[in-house]
């Protein structure tokens, strides 16, 4: 039987987490391993300053004093004697489009399983209403992942729009799109007096175009998007040479 590792970064007791766990047990061997508050925006960051407490829950879910990243890295080396066929974090409580994967612990969660040398796929539900559609349709993929050969150090960026089943138009495989700057950061005062300050929404979006995931979601299509880890940009290494040879 299939063995499944399930994590996020909206937290151990996210209703997204339990919506996936409940729509996988019935395909597969599912052990959940989340942090144990939300860790939204933790990226792929590592805790490495201190030990982490792994606590076993009522409900037999696993949570972690840490990222996302430890808590796939806990569930994958050497806590339990049998590794995850595959890693699934998630279902995201929001989107995660475009420039978002630098940013989104959901997408790091399914990165740390991916480096791990696992198959790893992250969900994202764009809202917070129809978590059964984005549970069915990772139900779908993993009844299906058998047959998908990527290549090594790849994983799948899945958003699913918030919509009733029925209403899905389809899956497009696209890919990123990309935000304009993010807005400026709020100012706020603290009882003591002291300014402090909020990280502010997202930029609007500065490439949407058809085949992008911003374009897919809002059309009513499921969004998947292969992503890579390595971020070298290998059109620009010969102009960065030509540069080093002006002055060299």
């Amino acid at each position: 039987m299939r063995r499944l590792l399930l994590s996020n970064d909206d937290g151990v007791h996210a209703p997204g987490l339990r919506a996936l766990f409940d729509a996988l047990t019935a395909h597969a061997k599912v052990r959940v391993v989340a942090p144990d508050r939300d860790r939204s925006g933790a990226s792929n960051s590592l805790t490495l300053s201190r030990p982490l407490l792994l606590s076993a829950l009522d409900n037999g879910f696993y949570s972690v004093d840490g990222t996302p990243a430890d808590c796939v890295y806990l569930g994958v080396n050497g806590v339990w004697d049998e590794k995850p066929d595959l890693v699934i974090s998630g279902i995201n409580h929001g989107s995660n489009l475009g420039d978002d994967v630098l940013y989104s612990g959901t997408v790091a969660a399914a990165m740390e399983g991916r480096n791990l040398g696992m198959s790893a796929i992250a969900m994202s539900l764009c809202g917070e209403r129809y978590f059964e559609t984005a549970a069915k349709m990772a139900a779908t993929l993993v009844g299906a992942a058998d047959q998908l050969s990527l290549p090594p150090r790849t994983l799948l960026n899945v958003n699913v729009p918030d919509l009733p089943w029925e209403k899905i138009r389809g899956v497009r495989v696209t890919r990123l799109g990309y935000r304009g700057p993010a807005a400026r950061p709020l100012a706020t005062e603290d009882p003591r007096g002291r300014t402090r300050y909020w990280i502010a929404a997202v930029g609007a979006n500065a490439d949407d175009g058809e085949d992008t995931d911003f374009a897919a979601v809002e059309a009513g299509f499921v969004s998947i998007t292969p992503l890579q880890t390595d971020l070298t940009r290998h059109p620009a290494r010969g102009d960065v040479q030509d540069w080093l040879d002006a002055f060299a």
